[in-house]
């Protein structure tokens, strides 16, 4: 047994609370190493004649990645409190692990074993449920739809009349988007997510220069409570964006140090290294974000900074009763901040969404006193170079995103933000090499799988780009620029996993070794009751997928097609074309 391999700790992903009642307990070996794990728990206070008293629980086998094994079982503690240790089984030999290593037999010391002191209710991660349910659609304002010619820029271009490039402006606003939410009602989104309409110089608006007020660009107050309240009669929640690392070059704040230097009173704000300060030097001689002059670092352990940034976080929530915050480059803000802001605004919301924009594993920031969720770029990143660039196979894939899975809570996996393309990425199309089939397996993969899925706008139809600001196109309202079967393809599948709750997620998930089937990739979901199996077809050419399972006398249906099984075959082989899938009832 390969016990360097061994791998558990009693919180975070490995050991939470799941409800409160319940208890999740997950322990790590090498890949193919033992045959089985068991789980010997008890309460800590539960003796007799002099010996504590434990049960013992199987444990199941939830998934492999390329170098280990992960291993699952429920728990419900009478008491909500709890010993834990493992036997690990290779056949060969069976050891115990527990807090203190390894031994040959179960320990007979309590203190040798994994405490969970106590099931403490408010400790339980409570993301809002409704974000289990939503499918999300990004919107950059600016390039969705122009509503209001009146308040275009100076110096508006013609709507979608050339490329977009990092200064042009087109004149996109909250009219715009107010004027097409049958548009995102008949797709089926439930969910829009903003990036930011704070008053700002660029086209972006990542370079905040009012906190309090909307881009004039984009309308005003009136507007926004316009749009919020057309989209919640609509059943469409309104998550708005929030740049708190960082201010714009014209934040006053940041132009009275300009002009005063250490006079200022507004010196501390920032993170300055030396007076005067220098915009023209790569770096500047004060930190920013990237290296960017005109987005002055923004210093939140700062109580003015801190209180000014907190009073932003109520406000938009309290006067316009927005749904969410989405959190812009928040790996790098602190997160005692983060905790105060979770408690300000879940005070006025308490079903708020807080979304952070954290590109790698983010466990440290999603143990229930700072966010809901982050932007799920591990997962974007494996389906991408499978579907879109073909670079990895279906079993790198397969080990990749179960990784991912047990990155997390289950609690945490259920509402986290899973996207395959956003105003910081190349289009998804232009990454499929405008290949549509690979496209919709896509989006097939994404509105399937566990999380909440996000559209960015525009993909939907088959806009192309390249990186920012080719991503950043002019949404075309012209019928016929539109790839009217993806967005067909989409519409579906949202609605099948509306009214399949499987395919969203309840149950739970295990990947189907792809050594099963060369070239495919399958998954099943399962609540004890009803599985669903999810296939896919990575290849060129068709395919014929010989189910695993034995399912004489069962019913199968093919939720995509409708078609049905008659399950009276020793095996059942499922017809899949070059780069299809089948979404099958078993």
């Amino acid at each position: 047994m390969f016990l360097e391999a061994v791998y558990h700790r009693p919180k975070d992903n490995y050991a939470y609370a799941c409800t409160d009642k319940e208890i999740h307990i997950r322990i790590r070996t090498k890949k193919n190493d033992i045959r089985n794990a068991s789980l010997l728990h008890g309460d800590p206070y539960q003796w007799e004649d002099g010996k504590w008293m434990y049960d013992k629980q199987e444990m199941i086998l939830t998934g492999s990645d390329q170098l280990f094994d992960y291993w699952f079982t429920s728990l419900t503690p009478p008491y909500r409190r709890l010993r834990y240790g493992f036997i690990l089984n290779d056949d060969h030999e069976e050891l115990f692990y527990g807090e203190k290593g390894f031994q040959d037999s179960p320990s007979t010391d309590i203190g040798d074993y994994f405490c969970f002191p106590f099931l403490n209710a408010i400790d339980v991660f409570q993301a809002p449920s409704w974000v289990k349910d939503t499918v999300w659609y990004q919107i950059f304002p600016e390039r969705f739809a122009n509503g209001n010619r009146d308040n275009d820029p100076e110096g508006t271009l013609k709507w979608d009349s050339t490329a977009p490039t990092s200064t042009n402006f087109f004149g996109g606003d909250l009219d715009g988007v107010i004027q097409n939410i049958p548009y995102l009602k008949e797709l089926g989104i439930s969910g829009i997510y903003f990036t930011p309409i704070f008053k700002a110089h660029s086209n972006h608006k990542y370079d905040t220069i009012d906190y309090f007020e909307i881009d004039p660009q984009f309308g005003t107050g009136e507007t926004l409570k316009e749009l919020v309240k057309t989209c919640h009669d609509n059943g469409i929640k309104v998550m708005l964006d929030a740049v708190f690392n960082h201010s714009g070059f014209y934040f006053p704040q940041f132009q009275d140090v300009l002009e005063k230097g250490e006079e200022s009173v507004y010196r501390d704000w920032f993170h300055i290294r030396e007076f005067p300060l220098d915009i023209e030097s790569t770096p500047p001689n004060y930190d920013t974000f990237a290296f960017e002059a005109s987005m002055p670092k923004l210093n939140t352990e700062n109580k003015e900074v801190r209180d000014f940034l907190l009073e932003v976080g109520r406000y938009w929530v309290k006067e316009f009763d927005i749904d969410g915050w989405r959190l812009d480059v928040a790996n790098e803000v602190d997160h005692q901040f983060w905790r105060e802001f979770r408690r300000e605004v879940k005070s006025i919301k308490p079903d708020l969404y807080i979304l952070g924009e954290i590109w790698h594993d983010s466990m440290p920031w999603l143990r229930g006193d700072q966010f809901d969720a982050v932007m799920n770029y591990p997962f974007t990143t494996s389906v991408i170079n499978l579907f879109a660039k073909q670079s990895i196979t279906p079993t790198e894939f397969t080990e990749r995103l179960t990784s991912v899975i047990h990155m997390y809570p289950k609690t945490v996996n259920e509402v986290n933000f899973n996207l395959v393309g956003s105003h910081d990425t190349p289009r998804i199309l232009t990454e499929c090499g405008e290949d549509i089939r690979r496209l919709k397996q896509i989006y097939s993969f994404m509105l399937s799988f566990i999380g909440s899925p996000c559209i960015y706008y525009g993909d939907e139809i088959g806009l192309t780009g390249e990186q920012d600001p080719g991503c950043r196109k002019c949404f075309p309202w012209e019928l016929e620029k539109h790839n009217e079967e993806l967005f067909h393809h989409i519409q579906k599948h949202i609605e099948l996993r509306r009214s399949h709750r499987l395919l969203a997620n309840e149950g739970n998930i295990s990947f189907l070794p792809p050594g099963l089937h060369e070239g495919c990739v399958a998954f099943t979901k399962s609540n004890g009751e009803d599985t669903l199996l999810v296939l896919f077809n990575c290849k060129e050419e068709a395919t014929t997928y010989s189910l695993p399972f034995d399912l004489k006398g069962k019913k199968i249906v093919d939720l995509w097609n409708e078609e049905e099984f008659a399950a009276e075959a020793e095996t059942i082989e499922v017809e899949l074309k070059e780069y299809g899938f089948a979404i099958l009832q078993l």
